[in-house]
Order: structure tokens, then C-alpha cells, then sequence
């Protein structure tokens, strides 16, 4: 029996992501042990509902990560601020956004990571992690498409002076013809 089958399944699974996880985390495992109801799943996330902070900042996430280009832009529209938990907002937002706010996001996160709660800095550690992985990818990628067109160019390149060496070997051979014919006309 081989592992190829379960690393490929594990691969799949890891790779499928955050989508697959329910829109509504529950707070606890028995919600009738809470004292009295706690609100979760705020709009825009923050750092002041600590028994919400990870379920308000995974659904945050997901929002972002399922969002179209209208909603993320309407929503950085309203995490304006200088707060860290407005600016970690705002690259959670931004790492779902076009490569060019790739960048952005990064250095909003390097930048306020530290002042985050310690419950909530391995999620977005994991977060900037992923994205740096993307943005990795994105340059090989990139690096690749720019050594793909030098190669390409520089066969063309070649492909014509390979054709003008034929076109001058034919001048030649034909002069060398030509020579030939009248050494033996002589």
C-alpha cells in the first residue's frame, strides 16, 4: 500500500481552505453555559469583545476571502483609522485584493502584528504566512513569464540569423557554382 493516495488527499484537503468552514462558529460547546448572550460576528472586527475575538476575526476573514471587489472597497472605505486593529483589518481585506495590495497588506501586518491580543496573533501570523507564500508564487511566477519571453525573443532572434546564414551559404554555394562552370568551360 502506498502513501501517494492519502498525500494526495491531505494535499487536496489543506489546500482546499477556509470556504469549507461553517459561516457560524459556535462560542462554546455549550452555549447554556455562558452567562448571558454574547453577541459575535461583528461587521468589522476589533479587539474589544475578547470571548468573540477569534470567531468575529475568522468570519472577518471569510467575508473578505468570498467578497467582490465592490465589497472590499467599500469596507476599507469604513476601516479607515490608525489604530492596529483597524490596520490589521484592513490587511486582512487587502490580502484577498489584487497582487498590488498584496504588498500593502504585508507591511500592515509586519507593522501592527505585535500590538494584537495573544489570542489573535497566530491566526494572522498564519494569515500573513499564506500570504507571503502567495506573494512568493506570484514572483516565481512572474520571474518565470519574464525568462519564458527572453527565450522566446532570443530564439527569434536566432531563428534569424540562422536564416540569413542559409541565404548567404546559398550565395556562396551558388558563386562557388558559378566558379566551378567556368574552370571547366576553360
Amino acid at each position: 500500500m502506498t502513501l501517494r493516495p492519502w498525500l494526495v488527499c491531505l494535499a487536496s484537503l489543506w489546500l482546499a481552505g477556509c470556504q469549507y468552514l461553517p459561516e457560524q462558529l459556535p462560542l462554546s460547546p455549550d452555549p447554556s453555559s455562558q452567562q448571558g448572550s454574547v453577541s459575535c460576528h461583528a461587521e468589522l472586527p476589533d479587539f474589544d469583545n475578547a470571548p468573540c475575538l477569534l470567531v468575529d476575526w475568522i468570519a472577518f476573514g471569510l467575508a473578505s476571502q468570498r467578497g467582490d471587489r465592490g465589497w472590499r472597497e467599500a469596507t476599507l472605505t469604513r476601516l479607515e483609522g490608525d489604530r492596529a486593529e483597524r490596520r490589521l483589518a484592513r490587511a486582512v481585506l487587502l490580502t484577498w485584493g489584487s497582487e498590488q495590495q498584496w504588498d500593502r497588506a504585508s507591511a500592515l501586518y509586519k507593522a501592527d502584528l505585535h500590538a494584537a491580543p495573544a489570542k489573535l496573533q497566530p491566526l494572522l501570523r498564519y494569515w500573513l504566512n499564506e500570504l507571503e507564500g502567495r506573494r512568493g508564487l506570484a514572483g516565481t511566477l512572474a520571474d518565470t513569464r519574464r525568462a519564458h519571453r527572453f527565450a522566446v525573443e532570443e530564439n527569434e532572434a536566432l531563428s534569424q540569423e540562422l536564416e540569413a546564414m542559409a541565404a548567404k551559404i546559398e550565395q556562396l554555394t551558388a558563386i562557388e557554382q558559378s566558379i566551378n562552370l567556368r574552370q571547366q568551360n576553360d
